[in-house]
């Protein structure tokens, strides 16, 4: 649900521009249950998209649906403005049918690994890489938005994830409850050059294998250590005010 009403205010927007053989190379996966991964230009909240996961048969690249389980705390807030608008139009409200059903679009970015909320999902079991090429941060008077990759030809990296399997909600009205694999990404401090952009956060960016291999493989204390920013000059902007890059 993007922090409700939040949606500018962090990565929402990102391309995965490269083809499997280079992903599963980089992130050592044996297994790919993805099919036929075409290249995606723009993914946004709550796409199918590819990510590399562990799993009980080894790691994985497969797709997942971008935007995680959001709190309770955060539905019930929703679910609670939705009865006050109900309840101004003069309609009775079931506060725990509504509440029930209070749709959850998914929490897309996860800083605050701390929460009880995170926590349960930061063990090796529950953690994921996500493959991009570049990634996008908003900001209108700089020219709507703005895309950042490690130099213009756009190299693989990935966003360190976690993932949950199989989680039923009600991601949308319209269709009701639906039962997905979901995944969102880490975010951080920003560099000297998303600061310039967009000073809130930027994601957790894996640039080597090896950092890879450490983010799926430590134990969750030694794996948070890389919950932190590039170093200063990692990125470039490569392009400005379109919703798609490549």
């Amino acid at each position: 649900m993007h922090d409700r009403g939040m949606l500018a205010a962090m990565c929402n927007l990102y391309s995965m521009m490269s083809n499997p053989e280079a992903i599963r190379a980089f992130a050592s996966a044996m297994l790919d249950s993805t099919g036929n991964l075409e290249p995606q230009p723009g993914i946004f909240p709550d796409y199918l998209a590819p990510i590399v996961r562990n799993t009980p048969d080894g790691r994985e690249l497969a797709r997942a649906r971008w935007g995680m389980p959001s709190s309770s705390q955060a539905l019930f807030k929703a679910a609670t403005t939705r009865a006050d608008k109900l309840r101004a139009k003069g309609k009775d409200v079931d506060f725990p049918a509504l509440l029930k059903a209070e749709p959850d679009s998914g929490t897309t970015n996860i800083r605050n690994t701390a929460s009880r909320h995170w926590t349960r999902w930061l063990g090796r079991e529950n953690r994921c890489v996500v493959p991009f090429t570049s990634f996008s941060e908003f900001n209108r008077d700089a020219g709507g938005d703005i895309w950042f990759a490690l130099d213009e030809s756009r190299p693989l990296a990935f966003f360190a994830g976690i993932w949950v399997p199989q989680w039923t909600s009600v991601r949308k009205i319209r269709t009701g409850v639906e039962t997905s694999d979901l995944y969102g990404f880490l975010t951080t401090e920003p560099n000297a050059e998303v600061d310039a952009i967009h000073p809130k956060a930027m994601p957790v960016i894996l640039r080597t294998p090896e950092a890879v291999e450490a983010w799926m493989t430590l134990p969750t204390a030694d794996a948070l250590v890389l919950q932190r920013p590039l170093p200063d000059g990692s990125l470039k902007i490569v392009a400005r005010g379109a919703k798609q890059d490549g």
